[in-house]
């Protein structure tokens, strides 16, 4: 108690004093793309040099790519142009491109790209059979700390070009099924965007979410909602309130919110994804067949 009065109290004050006043709008988001954007989006990145040259040269494939600012990048593991299933991974606070592949911090299980790999190859090692691709999706600009974080403001224009992301697959691949995982203040960037997602879209996922733009799963539609929330993850002492220009709501891990729970290790607000985890291993569940045996365990 003592500690959710103290967040209050912190976030009324930074209100007050003007802190929280929306961030200056950015230059618009990353264009929509698919697999024809390949080749265009490789001699951007070798025109940028080191390191988004050599990642071409590693053979990774992008739909899009911004080097200016903090940046952005979508990247594609797996064959997107053959996927009957795609998951597409949005991340939370600090999210820069400098930080794509070392993670923030320098922390390598905070690294987007390699969360999207390590999803991937869970995918293929539960069905090895079935064609899958995951994006790495930094189409957005992620807020830069917790204070811009305490806005939707960043979420809601990343919701809109999420959107027009999901429209491209779903018109490229309409009979694939998309689900959409979402990190910490990600996850509110993928429940802003599930209410205009097209029918594609089965499955939203909440990892750690500080919310979904909404205050109980059943106002998302017809989309499966799951959640995954550590029991030592900070997240949860955030403060479930929203008022005009602050703050999120209820968290989609609150079991109030009605999510279908996804089991979770005591791994803190960054180890969702680590390999031989059981959120990881439940995903892929959850990826492939819109469904998890391990839903439910270990909230």
């Amino acid at each position: 108690m003592v500690r959710r009065n103290v967040l209050r109290w912190g976030l009324a004050t930074a209100l007050g004093a003007g802190l929280l006043a929306p961030p200056a709008a950015t230059a618009g988001e990353l264009p929509t793309g698919f697999v024809e954007a390949y080749p265009a989006t490789a001699a951007a990145m070798r025109t940028a040099g080191s390191p988004y040259a050599g990642w071409v040269t590693e053979g990774r494939r992008f739909l899009a790519f911004d080097p200016h600012g903090d940046g952005r990048a979508v990247e594609v593991v797996g064959d997107l142009a053959t996927a009957d299933r795609i998951a597409v991974l949005v991340p939370g606070v600090g999210t820069r491109l400098p930080d794509f592949d070392s993670g923030l911090g320098g922390v390598p299980r905070r690294a987007l790209a390699r969360q999207a790999r390590d999803l991937y190859a869970a995918l293929r090692a539960a069905d090895p059979q079935t064609p899958v691709a995951v994006l790495a999706w930094l189409g957005y600009d992620p807020p830069d700390g917790v204070v811009a974080a305490a806005t939707p403001t960043s979420a809601r224009r990343g919701a809109v070009a999420l959107v027009e992301q999901l429209r491209t697959l779903a018109a490229q691949r309409p009979a694939a099924r998309v689900t959409v995982i979402g990190h910490s203040y990600g996850a509110l960037v993928a429940g802003l965007a599930a209410v205009d997602a097209p029918t594609q879209v089965t499955d939203l996922v909440s990892l750690g979410g500080v919310g979904a733009g909404v205050d109980r799963a059943d106002q998302l539609g017809g989309i499966r909602i799951w959640a995954a929330e550590a029991a030592d993850d900070w997240i949860r002492h955030l403060p479930q309130v929203r008022l005009p220009g602050i703050g999120h709501g209820v968290r989609p891990g609150d079991p109030s919110f009605g999510a279908r729970a996804l089991p979770a290790a005591t791994t803190g607000h960054d180890g969702y994804l680590l390999p031989g985890g059981p959120t990881l291993d439940a995903l892929a569940d959850v990826v492939l067949h819109g469904t998890s045996t391990l839903a439910g365990a270990g909230r």
